[in-house]
């Protein structure tokens, strides 16, 4: 839910070191340059861009799929990712393990997600099998076997990952969050029950793919090296046939910030796991979004951040916080993770506070909010330093309805943020009062000291 770049922190760090032992101080990133590229729509409402990239002789191939958790029901949890882990086991006549083959003498691997809101079906491969690769993912999207045989073992491989992934604190603490704050939005619905899974049939997967899948919710990627004129053909080859299907789902949550209290007990832990966040009016189509990043970094989200410095370097109360923003389409939460030893829970959730508290009431230094700046802007070039993540930026100012331009404006928008916004964004988003806090924790040695965050 985070991504910061260890090159672009520890430069962004040294500028707030001691003066005597700082290296020199990193130059201003270049303003970016999205490359030139062309973006059609086949008669079938499919959308296709393309992005001539680099040098090396790779390319990548991403179908962004307008679909996910977010097209199911309350009784069809995960069924997206039961649904799209049995796509990957066949395809026009070939097994899963023949498809994998494929995509390895092509240079690449062929893959294919269920998200909550989006989907993707990618794979890299080199160069000059580009035209390979859309015919490959092709058929993967538009001519699933839903091979029977394969039902049951992936069954007890999702049913054994929701047992994994739920035994873990941190999960657990993020699944109630999101239940608390979204609610019955599918947002809100994380993890399906074991019974669930274990009652999803092959008819009900089959008509998940028939219901949601289709031309008008896919939007085809390739960037990097490729000769142009082939793939066209192989796209036009490979994809018009593809029925134009429903047009994609609009369902944004009505999440609004409000003071919850959620204390989930796990008797003995040695460590209580903390989240505490709220909704937040900044999603990347908002215009405070781009501040909001900066204050999101200056708060927890970098390595050398307030509470980062406070809890971890200062207290020892933990050793890897965090902060981050959560976007969706019509919402964005943002939120502040940490492992914390458990007796300090209640200090840890105070020295949180804490730090919101300040960043409201006073502005940031100009050394600390160049600091931000600077592994942002960084991070944000190194990201788009493949093909891959150029994809991931389009695929991004796609999803809300942004433009490329916003791309080609990043980094100047971030050296625009001032000392004020921060203040200002911190002042009127992060109202302590309107806090959800999860704890998963020894509620035995903890729920007397929580007393004053349960009120």
């Amino acid at each position: 839910m985070r991504s910061v770049l260890l090159i672009a922190v520890f430069a962004a760090a040294a500028l707030i070191a001691d003066d005597k032992q700082a290296p020199p101080a990193p130059g201003q990133p270049k303003p970016f340059k999205l490359p030139p590229h062309e973006s059609y729509e086949l008669p079938n409402g499919m959308k296709v861009t393309l992005v001539p990239w680099g040098s090396l002789p790779v390319a990548s191939v991403r179908a962004s799929l307008d679909l996910g958790n977010i097209n199911e029901s309350k009784d069809q949890v995960w069924l997206a990712n039961f649904t799209a882990a049995l796509m990957k086991e066949g395809a026009a006549g070939k097994s899963g393990a023949q498809l994998a083959r494929e995509a390895a003498s092509l240079g690449g691997e062929l893959n294919l997600d269920a998200d909550l809101e989006l989907s993707r079906a990618s794979m890299n491969c080199l160069s000059e099998f580009a035209p390979k690769a859309v015919r490959l993912l092709s058929e993967l999207l538009l001519q699933p076997d839903f091979p029977s045989s394969e039902v049951e073992r992936l069954r007890a491989d999702l049913l054994r990952r929701i047992a994994v992934e739920r035994s873990m604190p941190q999960i657990l603490a993020g699944e109630a969050f999101a239940r608390t704050v979204y609610g019955e939005h599918p947002f809100g619905r994380l993890y399906p029950t074991p019974d669930l899974v274990k009652s999803y049939t092959l008819a009900q997967i089959k008509q998940f793919y028939a219901v949601n899948f289709g031309a008008r919710r896919a939007h085809l990627y390739i960037a990097g090296q490729f000769d142009a004129p082939a793939v066209k053909e192989a796209i036009r080859k490979a994809f018009s046939g593809w029925a134009p299907g429903p047009v994609p789902l609009r369902l944004p949550p009505s999440a609004k910030p409000q003071k919850n209290f959620v204390l989930l007990d796990r008797p003995k832990s040695e460590q209580s796991s903390l989240l505490i966040g709220l909704p937040v009016a900044a999603n990347p189509a908002h215009p405070d979004y781009i501040p909001f990043q900066v204050v999101d970094s200056m708060l927890g989200g970098a390595f050398f951040s307030r509470i980062t410095s406070n809890i971890r370097e200062d207290k020892g109360y933990t050793y890897s916080p965090y902060s981050f923003i959560d976007s969706h389409r019509g919402c964005a939460v943002w939120a502040e993770g940490a492992d914390v030893t458990t007796n300090v829970t209640a200090e840890s959730i105070k020295e949180i506070f804490k730090e919101i508290a300040r960043m409201r009431q006073e502005p940031p230094s100009e050394k600390e909010l160049q600091a931000v700046k600077n592994a942002l802007t960084g991070g944000f070039i190194l990201r788009n330093a493949s093909p891959g993540g150029v994809i991931s930026e389009l695929i991004m100012t796609e999803q809300y309805g942004l433009g490329a331009e916003w791309l080609n404006r990043y980094v100047q928008s971030v050296n625009a943020v001032t000392r004020a916004d921060v203040q200002r964004l911190a002042e009127t988003m992060l109202d302590p009062g309107k806090l959800t806090i999860v704890v998963v924790g020894d509620k035995e040695k903890i729920d007397a000291s929580l007393a004053p965050y349960k009120d």
